[in-house]
């Protein structure tokens, strides 16, 4: 099955995406980058393995961006929080999870990992969750406050799953919440761009990793809480540039019904064979 995106054209891809949301998206914010963070939202093996019965190919397709994006916080000077999804091997929290999905990313298992090109600093934040909202019952809402958080930048998979269920909590605990459409993943592009309608008209400010990087570049410049020295974010001076010289390459937009090697869920939670849908 073909993805509905690819890391050669998810720049493009997002494009079209925010003109087709743009009527939604009108709560337009500027990143106030001294009270930022970046959440990236369960990129993990279990759901970016092509072999995993949870592929999720949207995630898969945004490693690049998100790496893009991981680089540039670092490099500002600005928080980099991880989650996981996982459960205990004795099903012990899974409760209705248990029921409505067969598969479970069981804790300290290899697929509970964080994808290696993404892999966490050892003095970076990794929240552990068993539900979709990297909120509910995890220690992210005294973390952030501590942190002195206000705007919270929601990146990773799934979607319509849990990166739309901690964007609506974020908004619920009064932050201002960006969420990426080329840096957030599902496993077709209906539920992909239903979750960026919705966010748009009530919880979020839609928008690009290129505009996120571009005013963490410019905040550094002014001096304005990042520790970039007041120089230019590398590899940012140029749209799709990358740290270390890397380039993001945009292909052209399809419009056509979502494709996906994902199987979308049948039943009792189990995985049937999708395609055009």
């Amino acid at each position: 099955m073909e993805s509905y995106v690819t890391a050669e054209n998810v720049e493009a891809k997002a494009a079209a995406w925010l003109e087709r949301i743009r009527s939604f998206n009108e709560h337009e914010m500027r990143l106030n980058a001294r009270a930022s963070a970046l959440l990236v939202v369960d990129m993990q093996r279990f759901f970016l393995d092509p072999a995993s019965p949870t592929f999720t190919c949207g995630g898969l397709a945004i490693v690049p961006t998100l790496r893009r994006l991981v680089d540039g916080f670092r490099w500002a000077g600005r928080p980099v929080i991880f989650t996981r999804h996982v459960h205990h091997p004795g099903d012990l929290d899974r409760g209705i999870m248990g029921w409505w999905w067969e598969a479970a990313c069981i804790e300290g298992s290899p697929e509970s990992e964080i994808h290696p090109d993404l892999a966490p600093m050892p003095d970076e934040k990794v929240v552990l969750k068993h539900r979709y909202s990297a909120f509910y019952h995890t220690d992210l809402q005294t973390v952030l406050p501590c942190l002195k958080i206000e705007d919270v930048v929601v990146t990773g998979v799934m979607t319509n799953m849990c990166c739309e269920s901690t964007a609506r909590d974020a908004y619920y605990r009064d932050y201002r919440v960006f969420f990426l459409a080329d840096a957030t993943g599902s496993i077709n592009e209906e539920m992909h761009l239903a979750s960026l309608v919705n966010l748009a008209f009530g919880f979020a400010y839609v928008t690009t990793s290129n505009v996120i990087c571009a005013q963490l570049s410019e905040a550094s410049s002014r001096g304005e809480g990042t520790s970039g020295g007041g120089e230019t974010l590398p590899g940012f001076a140029r749209k799709g540039a990358k740290p270390g010289g890397r380039r993001t390459i945009s292909g052209p937009w399809d419009d056509g019904l979502s494709k996906c090697c994902h199987r979308v869920p049948g039943g009792r939670g189990g995985w049937c064979d999708g395609g055009d849908r």
